[in-house]
């Protein structure tokens, strides 16, 4: 039998003829699991968090933020210089690169873009490659942006060698008023998620 309800079509869904209420009906329910789900995400860890990152030419930390945040259920924020660098920048065995000269040189890196609400997050995640035993100075940046009053950081940190060493230490003074939760060094997500729920 025909119908002539534009939403009863026999390929939709693999469903034939499906009425219009019931139909309306199973997508109410579909919205209704996909919000209870991101509801119970929140409600498990008890906080609204932040994932926020700055990642070199490798994108291994992108890769390493992407998966926590998936992980935990977080927003995802990359930190990204206003002059993003070139392989040229970041090549540490050259004196002269900019890598070099920022660090040696303290300089101040501008952030491209700002996060409006920040204020909602109460747990923040602040991943980075470790450079000359620290956090790049864009990260600094990124963090002397913004109120930390009142919240928790975890720092995680990927390197070709280096430990994590002090990185939470020199940190602190860019997060006044947060408290630094944890610090580790990582090649991947998995080996964050368990360490990240325990905070």
């Amino acid at each position: 039998e025909n119908s002539d309800c534009a939403i009863c079509a026999p390929e939709l869904c693999g469903i034939a003829f499906i009425h219009r209420s019931e139909y309306v009906r199973m997508i109410t329910r579909n919205c209704l699991h996909e919000k209870e789900t991101k509801n119970e995400t929140e409600e498990e860890y008890g906080v609204k968090t932040l994932v926020a990152y700055f990642s070199a030419e490798a994108g291994t930390t992108a890769k390493v933020a992407e998966g926590l945040a998936a992980d935990l259920g977080a927003d995802l924020f990359e930190i990204v210089p206003e002059k993003p660098y070139t392989p040229a920048d970041l090549k540490w065995t050259n004196p002269l690169a900019r890598c070099n000269r920022e660090k040696f040189g303290n300089k101040d890196v501008p952030v491209a873009g700002k996060l409006e609400d920040f204020g909602a997050y109460d747990r923040v995640f602040i991943g980075f490659p470790i450079w000359y035993g620290v956090a790049p100075n864009v990260v600094n940046a990124f963090c002397e942006g913004y109120d930390w009053t009142g919240k928790t950081v975890a720092l995680f940190a990927t390197s070709g060698g280096s430990g994590i060493g002090k990185t939470a230490e020199k940190l602190q003074p860019y997060v006044k008023g947060a408290s630094i939760a944890g610090a580790k060094l990582c090649r991947s997500a998995a080996e964050l998620t368990d360490w990240a729920k325990s905070l």
